[in-house]
């Protein structure tokens, strides 16, 4: 998950009042195997086992106000508050990483984009590596090498090398997204786990807004590596935290996921339409999110505003803005279907690119507003459907929707910079807006077959119901 999983508590929600597909039947990929199922897994999903014995299992979990429960939360929030403080600790600086290493804003842009590529190629084999060796051991070894490079990445000598050590920072944040859910499913009874993964998801918010804010406001004292150092440190006393409050894990069940088993998966979810649509959306929103933000410091920073940087670094504020939007994003479902959520997504994301165009900063805020409401909102509705769609290996779809949604906001970082150091603020409000009506066209193609399929049910009834 992402700055972006603050919408993860309102997926859940809604994918527990809509379990159907929101746009077509049950996919091929129903009939794939999941590599490395464990008995928490399918606790958590509600599907194999015995009632009672699942029953059983829940009883013996982690539940509110024991002292277990608060420690694998509070754990949980520090180890969240790190990986996204870590992942983007480079956006806000990206207009001082500009002006002292003489990079343009694209070069400059892949401090980010290598770390969100990073973790978008790792978060996959990472999954079925947690799967044989466990969620607390991955988490534990993915935080202590993040945090170690973190250490090392302020004394970068160069903007090679700087973009090599956040690309491998990357790779190894990737064990937190893809174990911590799943950690949190097998530990925590299945009543409290909305509450316990939305005090991880509060720790990825305050981390992905805190960081920018923090190196903003150090960059512009004392310079853009005091800033990552101040960061790195506030990383090792969250590492620190978590490894001294994280309990062991008492429902895990090593699985031993092949290469075959765990490709036969992916393939499978590769070849059903609806999730590899439903993966497309994802990372069509996050391209508009990657860019928007990659690029505006550079907007700030320049004229008509001049904003300095520590004034500038206080924009993600707006980042509030999208917890407030996740958590409605459950009832504009239940008021507008899905489809039509993803519709007002779309228009309200398009609207705050439009308005940001004015070379005033009360619309320039206003913009950011829009658009960080209409990601947050598509976002929520795709990663929900992508896990009530996967009928097995849900594991797997996640972390390919993760994968899709982290490339996403690699491409729309590097190639937003890019339009922006080509054709300033409305080249890369150009992208956006492309993606935007990209992200349109997919969900109206799934409008019309939808429609097409319930016509004709209701022109041959009698078929349907023999299948």
């Amino acid at each position: 998950m992402s700055p972006a999983d603050t919408g993860a508590s309102a997926v859940i929600r809604a994918g527990a009042a809509h379990p159907t597909s929101p746009s077509s039947p049950s996919s091929p990929s129903s009939s794939v195997p999941s590599p490395g199922s464990t008995s928490a897994a399918r606790v958590a999903a509600g599907v194999g086992g015995h009632a009672g014995a699942a029953s059983d299992a829940d009883a013996t979990r982690l539940r509110p106000g024991g002292p277990g429960y608060r420690r694998l939360s509070l754990a949980l929030f520090a180890a969240g508050l790190a990986t996204f403080a870590l992942l983007y600790s480079t956006q806000a600086l990206l207009p001082a990483i500009s002006a002292d290493l003489r990079a343009t804003p694209d070069a400059a842009s892949w401090t980010v984009s290598g770390a969100t590529l990073g973790l978008a190629l790792a978060v996959l084999p990472l999954s079925a590596l947690s799967e044989r060796f466990g969620r607390r051991a991955l988490m534990t070894g993915s935080l202590t090498v993040a945090v170690l490079i973190a250490l090392a990445v302020p004394f970068a000598p160069d903007l090679g090398t700087l973009v090599a050590l956040r690309t491998v920072q990357g790779v190894a944040l990737a064990g937190l997204p893809a174990s911590a859910m799943a950690f949190l499913a097998e530990e925590v009874r299945a009543k409290a786990l909305v509450g316990a993964v939305g005090l991880f998801v509060a720790g990825n918010s305050v981390g992905g807004m805190s960081g920018r804010i923090v190196t903003g406001w150090v960059a512009q004292l004392w310079g853009w590596r005091a800033a990552l150092g101040v960061l790195a440190l506030l990383a090792v006393v969250c590492a620190a935290v978590f490894r001294l409050l994280v309990p062991p894990a008492r429902h895990f069940t090593p699985a031993g996921a092949g290469p075959r088993a765990l490709l036969r998966t992916v393939g499978g979810h590769l070849s059903d339409p609806l999730l590899c649509r439903l993966y497309a959306i994802g990372a069509l929103f996050m391209t508009v999110f990657g860019a928007v933000y990659t690029v505006i410091g550079y907007r700030l920073a320049d004229e008509p505003f001049g904003l300095p940087q520590g004034v500038a670094g206080s924009v993600f504020l707006v980042y509030l803005v999208g917890t407030v939007a996740s958590a409605a994003a459950g009832r504009l479902v239940a008021r507008l279907g899905r489809r039509g959520a993803l519709y007002a997504a779309v228009v309200t994301t398009a609207a705050g690119l439009l308005v940001s165009l004015a070379d005033a900063i009360a619309a320039v805020l206003a913009g950011l507003v829009l658009v960080t409401a209409g990601f947050f909102t598509g976002h929520a509705v795709a990663s929900s459907s992508v896990s009530r769609s996967a009928c097995t290996g849900r594991a797997q779809a996640s972390a390919l929707y993760q994968a899709a949604y982290y490339v996403g906001s690699s491409v729309g970082g590097a190639v937003g910079a890019l339009a922006y150091h080509a054709a300033g603020w409305p080249g890369t409000v150009a992208l956006g807006l492309v993606a935007v009506v990209a992200a349109a066209g997919i969900t109206l193609y799934a409008t019309r077959r939808a429609l097409a399929e319930r016509r004709c049910r209701a022109a041959h009834p009698a078929a349907y119901a023999r299948s």
